[in-house]
């Protein structure tokens, strides 16, 4: 035979390669599972025999279009192979884990080295609890890549179903050699291998004091026996739970409760399902209530298995947050002392933000402040607790606007009628949720806020002297410095309102409020120029002098920066302050300070204050060049001060040059030349 004719040959047997393999894949794609299924057969008859074929054949000739063919073919088996692979994550998604093993299996057959099909058929083994052959499957995924994160994950979890904990926290560690990124991961891992340990031996611990035949736990169990009877009376059930509260007395005695199926006493009996879930209860579904709550509080402090059983079960889930809006008081309190015994520690409280729709809890919780009682001061501690969850401050962005900042506003609105500890705690926790950029917003451009902010700062000023209406006055005006970060025109239509309030507070006697007072001021008046002008007319300049002079670190900060912001836009600040600052004693200390945000702002406040005519003349006897040049210079790590500094010297020099000399004789003529664009920008 001719080469031509091989070669066309050849070219012919390519060409209907390409269209069967064609078909194959359209096949395996098809949303019709009988063309799926022939799809499937085809491939794998293909497959078959593409193993078999004589290595003689077409080996008449190697060129280019063989090769070419032989490639498109591997790519091609390739794309049948992920197919397979698709088909068994399908039928995964379906929970039908045998189907998946089958054609991940399937899929190996063709392609020992693929890695994902590893991973996923021992993740299919772990459904079916087969954990040996997950970590066989893990260690073959890990000869065709050593870093395989998937592999080492699975086969931590196998080892741990087996309880093999060392082995099990090794795989967990490998996570993070591999990839430092991933500690997050690790440690909920390694978490749970430390819970399941914890648990091994609880149990372990429990059934040799059963069986040593200690009191309190032999009563466990018969008690637990007793209140399985059915059909009996309500009441029963309530009595027979309270005498099984007093028996939990240790880890030992909640271990028991669980491994005794304590938690099935909810599920597995109708007459306290109904009495737990009825809306509207009586006088002894109320004592129920109260009774099984008291229990869950008893069962699951300090056990954190404990705490997951009974979050995770579906009618408790369902009934909490019903049980915490209850219109009965004592439900309402053993309800938040369960929460606030959950929300104590990181574990409880990732159990509820995982187990719990928190969307509407903030509502919930602030709602309680106007309760005159032990019960809001719990709420809010609940709240201050569930806070330090980020999801729980996600979840609370859904409502906000909507449904907790009328409540809220309400509440500040009607300070002389509520529980004021509780609402200075709720505000200052407000305050605190601010750390979240979108909460902040939310709130800074409520018109129904800012209002009912001024009018809480009027009640207190004016009709409170007591100490709850100073604490409310106290975590109001942090709230406000808070919400004053951001920059929008609700903020500038209310800026002139809150500097006046702030004013006013500076003759407070208490410091605390003074500081926070001039804290707003250094947030609220770079907003408008209005509140600006208003403040210095009213006296502002002075008195931050005066604060000045008195010390206070947290104070002087506030101090610096509202004189900073009053000196850039106002002239008649800029001459207040070269006229009660003659020598500029107040602003040169301030140089020397520690806080580089001081420093930084006292400099600004000196390079306005050089504008005003013979200022810098007043300094010629001083060592003000050193100081600067030695902030200009680098000394200072941050930019900003630097700059503030160059600029503050290069103004020194234009308004009077006779401190050039000084400065050639520190060798300072190069940073002054660096500082000139600064100075032309000015």
């Amino acid at each position: 035979m001719m080469a031509d004719e091989l070669e066309e040959r050849d070219l012919q047997k390519f060409l209907r390669d390409v269209d069967e393999i064609t078909n194959l894949v359209q096949g395996l794609n098809s949303t019709d599972p009988a063309v799926q299924e022939k799809a499937i057969s085809d491939t794998e008859k293909r497959l078959h025999l593409q193993e078999v074929r004589d290595d003689g054949e077409c080996k008449t000739k190697l060129n280019r279009t063989v090769v070419y063919s032989q490639d498109v073919t591997t790519r091609n088996m390739e794309t049948v192979r992920r197919a397979l692979k698709e088909k068994g994550n399908d039928a995964f998604s379906k929970g039908d884990y045998a189907t998946a093993i089958q054609r991940y299996t399937e899929g190996l057959e063709k392609q020992k080295d693929m890695q994902v099909l590893y991973t996923n058929r021992a993740q299919a083994h772990m459904k079916l609890q087969e954990y040996k052959k997950v970590i066989n499957d893990c260690e073959w995924a890990l000869k065709c890549n050593e870093k395989c994160i998937k592999a080492y994950f699975h086969m931590g979890k196998a080892h741990l179903a087996l309880k093999d904990y060392n082995e099990a926290r090794k795989s967990y560690q490998k996570i993070l050699e591999i990839d430092p990124q991933k500690e997050s991961l690790f440690k909920d891992c390694m978490n749970e291998v430390d819970l399941q340990e914890r648990k091994a031996k609880e149990e372990e611990r429990a059934l040799e004091e059963f069986q040593s035949g200690k009191y309190t736990a032999v009563s466990v169990k018969e008690l637990l026996q007793k209140l399985n009877r059915p059909d009996q009376n309500i009441l029963y059930y309530a009595g027979g739970i309270r005498v099984l509260t007093e028996s939990i007395k240790d880890c030992t005695e909640q271990t028991l409760f669980r491994t005794n199926n304590g938690f099935s006493i909810i599920s597995d009996n109708k007459v306290i399902r109904r009495g737990l879930s009825v809306a509207k209860k009586n006088t002894a579904e109320v004592e129920l209530s109260i009774s099984l709550l008291i229990l869950w509080q008893a069962v699951c402090a300090g056990n954190e298995e404990n705490q997951r059983l009974l979050l995770t079960h579906p009618d408790v889930n369902v009934q909490l947050p019903v049980l915490l809006s209850s219109d009965v008081p004592d439900i309402q309190k053993q309800s938040l002392a369960l929460l606030s015994l959950y929300s104590q520690t990181e574990n409880g409280r990732s159990l509820l933000v995982r187990h719990q729709n928190l969307t509407k809890w903030l509502q919930m919780l602030i709602a309680f402040v106007s309760v005159m009682d032990d019960r809001a001061s719990s709420a809010m501690s609940l709240l201050s607790n569930l806070i330090k969850e980020e999801k729980f401050k996600i979840q609370c962005r859904i409502k906000l606007s909507t449904s907790v900042l009328p409540l809220f506003a309400q509440l500040l609105k009607t300070v002389n009628q509520v529980n004021q500890p509780a609402l200075a705690q709720c505000i200052g926790t407000m305050g605190d949720l601010c750390a979240d950029a979108v909460i902040r917003l939310q709130m800074a451009e409520n018109q129904e806020c800012w209002q009912a902010c001024l009018k809480l700062v009027d009640e207190c000023c004016f009709t409170g002297n007591s100490a709850g209406y100073q604490e409310c006055l106290f975590a109001v005006l942090g709230l406000m410095m808070n919400l004053s970060l951001e920059s929008n025109l609700v903020i500038q239509e209310h800026a002139v309102d809150v500097s006046r309030r702030c004013l006013s507070l500076l003759g407070s006697k208490d410091g605390r409020i003074v500081t926070r007072a001039i804290g707003v001021l250094s947030h609220i008046l770079p907003a408008s120029s209005m509140a600006v002008e208003e403040a210095v007319t009213g006296g502002v300049v002075k008195r931050m002098l005066r604060f000045l002079k008195a010390g206070g670190q947290t104070t002087s900060c506030y101090a610096i920066k509202t004189l900073a912001v009053c000196t850039q836009s106002n002239s008649q600040a800029r001459e207040e302050v070269v006229n009660s600052d003659k020598k500029f004693d107040v602003l040169l200390k301030l140089l020397a300070s520690e806080n580089e945000m001081v420093v930084g702002n006292a400099a600004f406040c000196l390079s306005r204050c050089f504008e005003v005519p013979g200022a810098a003349s007043s300094l010629l006897n001083s060592n003000i060049v050193m100081i600067l040049l030695k902030h200009a210079g680098g000394e200072a790590k941050k930019t900003s001060v630097q700059e503030n500094a160059a600029v503050a010297l290069g103004k020194l020099c234009t308004a009077e040059p006779r401190h050039i000399l000084q400065l050639r004789e520190l060798n300072g003529m190069a940073i002054i030349n660096s500082s000139m664009k600064y100075v032309q920008g000015l």
